[in-house]
């Protein structure tokens, strides 16, 4: 297999031939630590890049597997880390300047156990500044690898840019209001938004504890399946985590979805949305059909006066998490996270209280609803992928964000699991996206129905063209972030 073709493989792929020894994880992970030095100068996707842990834990792996010891679809393959997960080997700055430099005296659970399942953890992939909206100013912003102009997502940035680029087989990710399935969507790739509850968060900094969600994201459901699998179940260290069993989300690949009732609210689903968002749509229905599925009509509960609550929620919850530095460092804050925090301070108990009670009505409503289908189909958003500047645009409107938000921030109140996938090309030649929505805990139903519509379907196959390689000055400026890194005890 080409260079090429080996690092836009699939994560389940490559792990087929490391384990068989047609290939190493130590060339697999050489191959992705020089396409990162190669094109990430322009992508700026890696914050920290972890070289000699990564190929330390490659050549370790080798070893292993010729013994004959296997430890599962992960073993050997090279991933990232959004930069909120503790990790002992490199800095966890959670997007912020505050806590520049700062390494953490022991691993998040989610890291603890990729680095058992025999993952490479190639380093610490950028993201939103305190996982909001918006990068810290003087961090910068990486650009979408299907084009410079185009809208990312938030807050999972570098997650998304660096698997899309081939710097990475899969990563984990992180939603509050859409941060998991916005940047899949925005990049061509498959992500997960577990149950809440369902993948520990001990150790992964908070953006708004009850809202948020940690989860895989890769290039096709089969590969998210691999890392959910290692991730997911209770933890001791998490009072929050599920206390169930984890269903065996690798035997759902390839299980037939015939007679499986998928739930459709067209008036949901469908208005107001894109024409092109639309046709995607009713173009997914029609594979699943004749995949066997059968499609129930159902009625959405009412959504918008919660999702006009999502800001007001998540800042309180934030404004929680950074007690510690705010207002005391406000100065070194960027301006959104900063109004996003000091409205969490304003906010009066009684809104809380109305928020709150709007809240459970929607979840019980929405669980009755999810009673009688397996699942449930949506956009990932109203529209194709936006330009930066026409995001700009939306984020002076409150009304636009929350039409951002329909599709994605009710399943953050309600804890749902979500798979995102990417379901068609727009008329730019740039991906499409759908969400499956299950009920509670039934994550191996997102496996099975996303793997079913991507055997009959090429688009997660799709590749960001003419990815672009460092000019000089980028160069020079990666090679600043790692001396900088250097510094900061992060090895590169």
């Amino acid at each position: 297999m080409k260079s090429n073709d080996l690092l836009h493989a699939g994560l389940v792929e490559v792990a087929r031939l490391i384990r068989s020894r047609e290939v190493s994880a130590s060339e697999v992970t050489e191959a992705t630590l020089a396409r990162i030095d190669e094109i990430d100068g322009t992508y700026m996707s890696y914050l920290h890049v972890c070289s000699e842990h990564a190929l330390a834990r490659a050549a370790m792996a080798d070893v292993e597997i010729a013994k004959g010891i296997h430890k599962g679809p992960l073993h050997g393959v090279p991933l990232s880390l959004k930069d909120l997960c503790y990790t002992t080997f490199a800095p966890t700055t959670w997007g912020t300047t505050i806590h520049s430099g700062h390494t953490p005296d022991h691993n998040a659970t989610v890291v603890s156990r990729l680095l058992a399942a025999g993952s490479v953890i190639l380093g610490k992939v950028t993201m939103t500044e305190g996982a909001y909206t918006s990068h810290h100013p003087r961090i910068p912003a990486p650009p979408n690898p299907w084009g410079r102009d185009l809208w990312v997502g938030s807050s999972s940035t570098g997650s998304a840019v660096a698997t899309a680029a081939g710097m990475g087989y899969g990563t984990v990710g992180s939603d509050t209001g859409g941060s998991i399935r916005f940047p899949s969507a925005t990049c061509g790739l498959t992500g997960i938004k577990p149950t809440w509850g369902r993948v520990s968060r001990h150790g992964v900094f908070a953006l708004a504890d009850t809202l948020d969600h940690v989860g895989p994201m890769a290039r096709s459901a089969q590969d998210c399946a691999a890392i959910l699998q290692a991730i997911a179940g209770w933890d001791a260290n998490d009072p929050t985590s599920i206390d169930r069993p984890v269903q065996d989300y690798m035997a759902e690949v390839g299980r037939s979805i015939r007679d499986l009732r998928i739930g459709i609210d067209r008036s949901y689903a469908l208005s107001g949305v894109d024409p092109e968002v639309a046709a995607a749509l009713e173009a997914a229905i029609a594979v699943f059909e004749d995949l066997g599925a059968r499609f129930v009509d159902v009625r959405f509960p009412d959504y918008e006066a919660l999702v006009a609550e999502w800001i007001m929620m998540c800042a309180i919850e934030t404004a929680v998490a950074h007690a510690a530095s705010y207002p005391g460092r406000a100065a070194e804050y960027g301006p959104e996270l900063a109004q996003l925090i000091d409205e969490g301070r304003r906010t009066p108990g009684m809104a809380v209280a109305r928020a709150t009670h709007l809240r459970r009505a929607f979840t019980e409503s929405l669980a009755t609803m999810m009673g009688g289908v397996d699942c449930l189909l949506i956009p990932t958003m109203p529209m194709p992928i936006p330009t930066l500047e026409k995001m700009g645009e939306y984020g002076a409107d409150p009304s636009v964000l929350n039409g951002i938000l329909r599709f994605t921030a009710p399943f953050n109140f309600s804890g749902s699991p979500t798979i995102t996938l990417p379901n068609g090309i727009d008329s730019r030649g740039l991906p499409l996206s759908m969400q499956v929505v299950a009920p509670h805990l039934r994550e191996d139903v997102l496996v099975r129905v996303g793997h079913a519509y991507q055997t009959m379907t090429d688009w997660h196959r799709k590749m960001p063209k003419g990815l672009v390689r460092a000019n000089g000055a980028e160069r020079a400026r990666a090679g600043a972030r790692a001396d900088a890194d250097a510094g900061a005890g992060a090895p590169r």
